[in-house]
């Protein structure tokens, strides 16, 4: 696979020759007319020359997903693909991740995947693990876009100010595929819904009742960390630090000892502390598939795109099907709009907080929430800075009438899950 990626994608010499008829695959969908092209589609050789010359294809993600992407992407005809991946390689990717090698532990994904794939960019394509990381994504987007390169003529929206985003996600033996035009179609967070919550354990099982090996890593992880503080007051741990997970993996052994569990392995540990669901290849394969045939067709524009949302599900038998979600009008990602809170006065601020976390259609992680009060900004609760929060944690237990919010007071809420501010309007009830 590497001789045969360094022969179809142009490596880092700088050269861009192609022997005789490298892409008669391309031209059989672009240069001749077919009864599934779009209708106002004229078959050219612009079109492909526009692919391999000019069209800037941004991936975020060089994991299972995003090594499909790449890989799909460079073979369909595209040379300007840029890779973007915070992680670094662990020798777990190495059965999946397939543009990796043992010698590449340790370097950082991006850097590694641009090794072999090798401003503006016409097309984002998200081959991500994690909805928080796709949340804050789709929500940067949305922010540029609206802020600065989305065109309005007459109050319609010009589409070709629009910067696609194609979104692919998998789980197990699930998956599903999106295509996203901003300011148009529904964005991750109008269909939040789809997502389910994150799982997770009672703290009365995880503190005095353990019953499987998660639970002992869940209690080493929330109580016995931030207790012992193995690495320095203040250090967090890092769920990609070997040293973090060593200790956290001996002490869940320690504890699962205690209480006669078993299963407690170093790779579990990771795995919950990072909460990694296990990735299957086929499941990537087809997804990626499907997500770089939608760059495909936006980019040439001979074939309408997904219209938006496509479910792959390989549990039990094949099963897919495509629908069009929908979008908010008052998404909080992609509109201009607050959101509404539906409390009483006399509802406390930490019901506030927990609707802010366990709602199916907000699923925040750590809310810090703020509001305008006598011309000054105020803060009502803040978790992430430990001062703050002690601070602040009397709050909770104040109710909205207390704290001195009215009805239609507007809170503002900063999140890991979106880049931006995200704004609320209260409005109480009787």
């Amino acid at each position: 696979m590497n001789v045969i990626l360094r022969m179809l994608v142009d490596g880092d010499t700088g050269s861009t020759s192609d022997w005789d008829d490298r892409w008669n695959h391309i031209k059989k969908f672009l240069e001749r007319s077919g009864p599934f092209m779009h209708p106002d589609f004229e078959p050219s050789t612009e079109s492909l020359q526009f692919m391999l010359e000019t069209c800037k294809i941004l991936v975020i993600g060089a994991g299972g997903l995003g090594c499909e992407l790449l890989k799909n992407l460079a073979l369909s005809g595209f040379r300007n693909i840029h890779v973007v991946d915070m992680d670094t390689i662990d020798v777990s990717n190495l059965n999946r991740q397939f543009l990796f090698r043992a010698k590449d532990v340790g370097r950082p994904k991006a850097d590694v995947a641009a090794d072999f794939i090798n401003s503006q960019f016409h097309i984002i394509v998200c081959g991500l693990d994690s909805i928080v990381a796709r949340r804050w994504m789709n929500g940067m987007l949305e922010h540029i876009l609206n802020l600065s390169l989305l065109v309005y003529e007459d109050g319609v929206l010009d589409p070709s100010s629009i910067i696609p985003l194609i979104d692919g996600g998998t789980e197990g033996f699930k998956g599903n595929a999106r295509v996203i035009f901003p300011g148009m179609t529904a964005c991750i967070d109008c269909t939040l819904e789809l997502y389910p919550p994150q799982i997770n354990f009672p703290m009365c099982t995880i503190a005095s009742m353990p019953r499987l090996p998660e639970h002992c890593i869940e209690y080493v992880r929330i109580l016995l960390w931030p207790k012992e503080m193995p690495f320095g007051d203040d250090v967090s741990l890092d769920g990609d630090d070997p040293e973090h997970i060593q200790w956290v993996y001996q002490k869940s052994l320690e504890r699962a000892a205690e209480f006669s569990i078993t299963g407690v392995t170093y790779r579990l540990t990771q795995g919950v502390v990072k909460r990694i669901i296990p990735a299957v290849a086929s499941t990537n394969a087809a997804i990626a598939a499907a997500c770089a045939t939608e760059v495909f067709k936006i980019a040439s524009s001979a074939y309408l795109p997904l219209n938006n949302y496509m479910v792959f599900n390989d549990v039990d038998g094949l099963y897919t099907y495509t629908f069009e979600a929908e979008r908010k009008e008052n998404c909080s990602a992609c509109s201009q709009v607050p959101s509404d809170l539906h409390f009483s006065p006399s509802s406390k601020l930490q019901e506030v907080l927990d609707y802010l976390t366990e709602s199916t259609s907000v699923q925040m992680k750590s809310p810090a929430i703020t509001t305008t009060m006598d011309g000054k900004n105020k803060t009502l609760y803040l978790q992430s800075v430990a001062s703050i929060e002690q601070r602040t944690r009397p709050n909770l237990a104040k109710t909205l009438k207390e704290l001195g919010l009215a009805d239609g007071q507007e809170l503002a809420v900063a999140d890991v899950t979106t880049p931006q501010t995200v704004l609320f309007k209260l409005c109480f009830t009787s």
